[in-house]
């Protein structure tokens, strides 16, 4: 009987070791599709690591570019402050005589 199991490639089962068979064989498929899912999702989970990788880069570049405009931003503060000081001791004029001498000004104001 063995043999020709062998020879033919069959299995011969009874009533009581056919569902056991059965049984055996949808678990076989289900670790081969679970095993083909999971090789499917570590791929998705390299693609992400590659584009988080490069987002991090697109990060540091706007952490630098934001931290430049800063930079600008204390170097215009710091000149402004110089130049209040300097003109602390100027006394300033009334609004009509300033947009005398400041043609145009008056008007950027009013329209902000």
């Amino acid at each position: 009987m063995e043999a020709l199991q062998r020879e033919h490639r069959v299995t011969l089962a009874g009533p009581t070791t056919l569902l056991a068979m059965l049984n055996s064989l949808q678990m076989g498929f289900r670790t081969l599709a679970l095993e083909k899912r999971s090789s499917e999702v570590w791929q998705v989970l390299g693609a992400v690591k590659t584009e988080f990788g490069k987002f991090g880069d697109v990060l540091a570049r706007v952490k630098t570019q934001t931290q430049t405009v800063l930079n600008t931003l204390d170097a215009a503060q710091t000149r402004t402050n110089v130049m209040n000081r300097a003109l602390k001791k100027v006394e300033a004029l009334p609004d009509g005589e300033s947009q005398a001498l400041l043609p145009g000004l008056g008007e950027e104001e009013a329209d902000g």
